[in-house]
């Protein structure tokens, strides 16, 4: 879904943001890395609902599309991210694959642990069989 832009600050938080605030929940940095557009005039391809891009992150990289599907419920664009097939494709589910956070290498059930928050919703959040013990990794 759309989103407000978002202070590039918040792209080195993770915790949590406390109920009833606007994104209140666990949050982690699940992948940090550059992104280049493949057209230089972004609003244009947005605004045609079509935004092709290359990641260089350190879980996804390669060549990518964002393709506006139609307006949700509130009236917000809902958007699909398809990984094109290029020599960074593959079968496997990074996310299932690299559950932890690039910041802290920590599950969303460990961030929400360390943080105060409500485990067990954030824990939703990770793989099933994901091993988390609701302590940070390394934490006894």
């Amino acid at each position: 879904m759309e989103v407000e832009d978002h202070p590039l600050e918040y792209g080195g938080f993770e915790g949590v943001i406390p109920e009833g605030q606007y994104g209140g929940g666990t949050v982690m940095v699940w992948d940090r890395g550059t992104w280049q557009p493949e057209d230089p005039d972004v609003d244009h391809a947005l605004k045609n609902g079509e935004l092709k891009f290359e990641l260089q992150g350190k879980k996804l990289r390669g060549s990518w599309v964002l393709v506006r599907t139609k307006n949700g419920p509130d009236g917000r664009a809902s958007w699909l991210l398809i990984k094109h097939k290029d020599e960074f494709a593959s079968a496997e589910d990074p996310e299932a694959e690299k559950p932890r956070s690039v910041l802290s290498n920590r599950l969303m059930a460990e961030i929400a642990a360390a943080s105060g928050g409500d485990i067990e919703k954030a824990a939703r959040g990770d793989p099933t069989g994901a091993r988390s013990t609701g302590r940070p990794k390394g934490a006894s």
